[in-house]
């Protein structure tokens, strides 16, 4: 359900009474779209504890539910705090859903320039920021170096800056079995990261402003159609997805155990994953090039945001900036190294969305394991994160984001071509950006 329509139910939604998410007691100060996964998001909430100590913290564990948050903002019912991808803080705070942080931030004397450009950027709307970020993704090139030397594949010679010698690797690379697919050679990861694939070609899929969308221009068209033909050159949609949905994602006889992937960008999460799955991998890893040469960074990730008619505003504004303060994460970042540490495994660092945080945890807490691969890893990931870009706030929002990808999906099922699909993706996309700004009129 986009934001426009899902707005459009609150008057409904508030008549029935909306969802509670608070429970009604004044003393229980409520989250949203929290996980407490390892020790990194433990120790955190232990440490927004300490700070308020007059609240008992209630985290309802679970990934975020738009519906149930908008249907609880609706009967002035929200959680205090709310946990959620960075990319649509802009159409929620475009409709009012969020309170700015303007004077969060200055009571409390937080300062956005330990947080990374990028990641404060991508939580604000027209320059006011409404959350602080919680986690900073960067994409990194990972390789399955054993597939790539038994192919004859120097690991030090796979670049994705040269998209004719990529399409020859992936074909390379690709195994078949009558018509089933057993090897990726290379994944493009679309629809997911289309924004990467615009980019090293030269082309946001949004104007800078977050106004104007930019879906259906030639270089965005041009990006689609070559990475759909690196599906198309493997078996097609059908075949590709078969597989990759197959995947032992999170379990010991993963893709890259199975020698079932050669080459793919990923979130840099995944590396720790790796390294707590099968340390011994022959894993290599590399940066994204654009067609120039250049290294790309698509950073994302969620942030800590305030819902408007939040029970415990004041708390939760000294709640959010505990949460992503240096101190927290350090403290945290320690604590998750001696759990990972205790398994035998290693670790492999955290970058948090506080930039000064994770130079002290690159510094201080993350020590090379001995493991080549994986150490060759976490120095990249610190590399990487120095720089990066983000697909450009904007208050449309969930909308925004479902035009680009409903068209990307459109061009893998058959059902359009890449310039049918953008044109298309291009209007819906658009109309929810001109509806959002409509008021502004």
């Amino acid at each position: 359900m986009g934001l426009v329509s899902g707005f459009a139910l609150l008057p409904v939604l508030t008549g029935c009474g909306g969802l509670s998410v608070t429970g009604g007691d004044p003393d229980s100060f409520t989250t949203m779209g929290y996980g407490m996964g390892d020790a990194l998001a433990t120790d955190r909430i232990d440490t927004a504890r300490a700070a308020l100590p007059g609240l008992h913290i209630k985290v309802n564990e679970g990934a975020f539910d738009q519906q149930q948050f908008l249907s609880a903002v609706a009967a002035g019912d929200p959680p205090d705090v709310v946990h959620m991808d960075r990319a649509l803080i802009g159409g929620y705070a475009a409709r009012g859903a969020l309170m700015p942080l303007t004077d969060c931030i200055s009571r409390k004397h937080i300062d956005t320039g330990d947080y990374y450009r990028t990641a404060i950027d991508e939580g604000s709307l027209d320059g006011v920021v409404y959350a602080l970020p919680d986690s900073y993704d960067s994409r990194i090139l990972l390789m399955n170096d054993k597939v790539l030397k038994e192919n004859g594949t120097d690991p030090a010679d796979v670049t994705t800056s040269d998209w004719s010698a990529l399409k020859k690797l992936t074909q390379k690379l690709q195994r078949h079995h009558g018509d089933k697919l057993t090897r990726i050679g290379f994944d493009p990861k679309i629809p997911e990261f289309f924004p990467l694939w615009a980019k090293a070609n030269g082309a946001d899929l949004i104007s800078a402003d977050g106004r104007t969308a930019q879906l259906n221009s030639p270089r965005v068209v041009e990006a689609l159609r070559y990475a759909v033909g690196l599906i198309d050159a493997q078996g097609g949609w059908g075949r590709f997805k078969a597989l990759r949905d197959s995947f032992d994602q999170f379990g010991a006889k993963n893709q890259f155990v199975r020698g079932q992937v050669g080459v793919y960008p990923m979130e840099d999460w995944y590396v720790n994953v790796l390294a707590g799955t099968s340390p011994h991998i022959d894993l290599g890893t590399d940066t994204f090039k654009d067609r120039k040469g250049k290294m790309l960074n698509w950073t994302s990730g969620y942030g800590w945001a305030i819902p408007k008619g939040s029970p415990h505003a004041a708390e939760a504004c000294t709640f959010v900036k505990t949460m992503t303060a240096t101190d927290t994460w350090v403290h945290a970042a320690k604590a998750k190294a001696k759990q990972v540490r205790k398994t035998g495994s290693p670790y492999t660092g955290d970058v948090t969305g506080n930039a000064v945080a994770d130079r002290i945890i690159e510094k201080d807490v993350w020590k090379p394991t001995g493991n080549a691969a994986f150490d060759k890893a976490t120095r990249t990931l610190y590399a990487i994160s120095r720089k990066g870009f983000t697909v450009p706030s904007n208050a449309a929002g969930s909308e925004f984001k479902d035009a680009w990808q409903n068209a990307v999906n459109r061009v893998l099922s058959g059902e359009q071509s890449p310039q049918q699909a953008l044109d298309q993706g291009q209007r819906e996309a658009q109309s929810a950006l001109d509806l959002a700004h409509e008021g502004e009129r």
